[in-house]
């Protein structure tokens, strides 16, 4: 095989075996087709992406409707350069606005309007269900829970997915 280092050239892949390629190939289809779908819909209700409504939901449940754009990056797995973009955005649409943060110079606060909550209390019911109808309607209560323990699992060491 071409590209094979020299520290490489000795070793025998270890291939997915039967198990795992039935898990694994699902799950590719399922992190590619339910963001589409998501997105898709909500678009088509707010004119905005999952990963906006993501920021937007995680700032309606923070203290004060607020994160350091750091917090907020962090916990939407977003590049500051395309969380600063994605601010504007929705600056621009007045449903967030930026605060400097009084103990700390060089952070910001991306900070929730009141009409960024409001865009949320109107789409979050459809976003829900649409989550439900693709997701959680199609499980048992055990698979529901046996879901959480994977995704716990898989997103647990999030600096080695993110290292590539």
């Amino acid at each position: 095989m071409s590209g094979v280092s020299g520290d490489d050239a000795g070793e025998v892949p270890r291939w997915l075996d039967e198990d795992e390629m039935a898990a694994w190939l699902p799950l590719i289809r399922v992190v590619q087709e339910l963001p589409q779908a998501i997105d898709r819909r909500l678009r088509e209700e707010a004119g905005i992406t999952h990963t906006y409504y993501a920021m937007l939901a995680n700032l309606a449940a923070a203290p004060d409707r607020r994160l350091t754009m750091g917090e907020l990056a962090r916990l939407t797995t977003t590049s500051p350069s395309r969380l600063t973009h994605a601010v504007a955005v929705l600056e621009e649409r007045g449903w967030v606005t930026k605060r400097s943060c009084p103990s700390d110079r060089r952070s910001q606060y991306a900070v929730l309007t009141d009409e960024g909550r409001a865009l949320l209390e109107r789409i979050a019911p459809g976003h829900v269900a649409q989550v439900r109808e693709l997701v959680f309607d199609r499980l048992t209560r055990a698979q529901v829970h046996a879901l959480a323990d994977v995704a716990a699992a898989l997103v647990a060491p999030a600096d080695v997915l993110g290292a590539g």
